[in-house]
């Protein structure tokens, strides 16, 4: 038997255990060099994207590895980057068990985790002990109790900008109380200044890129869109989760409190993409988050404007065996379209 259908046969078999118990024990499995390896080196999946040249634009979306434990073995796996976190400042235990639910018949997770991790000084630790052989960035978070939560994103930038190759503000969870609110106009250009002048301060630049949740208004994506030029942001990450449900949700716990994710997502995120593209153009890159669970989706995001894309929650109901097969497809998909690269198909339907 292959590595990855070994792999894909345990994936299926966490499916009966407890979700996020699965979740430990898969991180837990990956920090020892069980995870599957693949070879994907086709030249028509580089791209270069805000000064990084990255080898495919396959991601791992943060909130799988929480606190960098094992980045090597998801670029392994295939992805062209891997975004750890959501770090915050001091630890925190996140919000009560349960808190993350499998809706199977859907194709999607509901979880209200709340930023759980070891905080900045574990993280970084392991951060800095890790071989720089692949792209890692990390997903900033602030603390729930935090009196100066933009302060939280300004520590964690400085902290953690030498020991990674990109940063996300996350300012679109819904899991802690009070933080989109980071997303209205005042607040976020705000946020974007102290971004700004803690970057200056730095010795070597680093991307950043802003994370932005589905469920905003037209108010709220043209003051995104303004504030994003009027700083130094590299990219936008569309989206995160949402706190809608979907009509056609099936599932027994779909009325859980959290964030949606998965299948229900994609048209959402996809649409969210395809506008800011309208209003970005190429001028600032965007990664595609949201429902991506096949090369199909993967492509289409492409086409409405994702630079790179993004995923997490298919790879709960598929397996490890989920990037290789975007990945070997992806690249005769965007020829069959008359691109000689992927990169090329970026907003092609925009």
């Amino acid at each position: 038997m292959t590595p990855f259908f070994l792999a894909d046969f345990a994936s299926r078999a966490m499916s009966a255990i407890d979700p996020e118990r699965a979740h430990h024990l898969t991180v837990k499995a990956l920090k020892t060099g069980l995870g599957p390896k693949a070879n994907i080196a086709d030249p028509r999946l580089a791209c270069d994207v805000a000064g990084i040249s990255f080898p495919n634009p396959l991601g791992l979306a943060a909130g799988f590895d929480k606190n960098a434990e094992a980045p090597a073995a998801m670029l392994d796996m295939g992805f062209g980057f891997v975004e750890v976190g959501a770090v915050t400042p001091r630890p925190q235990p996140g919000n009560d068990r349960p808190r993350v639910f499998r809706l199977t018949e859907d194709q999607a997770v509901i979880n209200r985790y709340g930023f759980n991790n070891e905080g900045l000084d574990k993280i970084a630790a392991r951060l800095a002990a890790r071989r720089r052989n692949g792209i890692v960035g990390v997903n900033l978070g602030a603390n729930k109790d935090a009196e100066d939560r933009t302060q939280d994103f300004v520590d964690g930038l400085t902290a953690l900008a030498p020991l990674v190759d990109f940063l996300t503000v996350n300012i679109s969870s819904p899991n802690t109380p009070g933080l989109r609110a980071l997303q209205d106009k005042d607040a976020l250009l705000n946020l974007l200044s102290r971004i700004d002048e803690a970057r200056s301060s730095l010795p070597e630049r680093r991307p950043v890129f802003l994370k932005i949740a589905p469920d905003i208004t037209d108010e709220d994506k043209a003051d995104i869109s303004a504030a994003v030029r009027a700083h130094s942001i590299d990219g936008v990450i569309v989206s995160n989760t949402t706190i809608t449900r979907p009509e056609s949700l099936s599932s027994s716990d779909a009325a859980q409190v959290g964030g949606l994710s998965g299948a229900p997502l994609f048209e959402m995120s996809t649409r969210l993409l395809h506008e800011f593209y309208g209003v970005l153009g190429k001028d600032i890159p965007l990664i595609g988050v949201g429902g991506v669970s096949s090369a199909l989706q993967a492509y289409e995001k492409i086409l409405s404007g994702a630079s790179l894309v993004q995923l997490y929650t298919a790879l709960v109901f598929q397996g490890p065996g989920l990037p290789s097969k975007i990945l070997k497809t992806l690249p005769d998909m965007a020829a069959s379209d008359g691109f000689a690269r992927v990169a090329d198909a970026v907003g092609a339907k925009s």
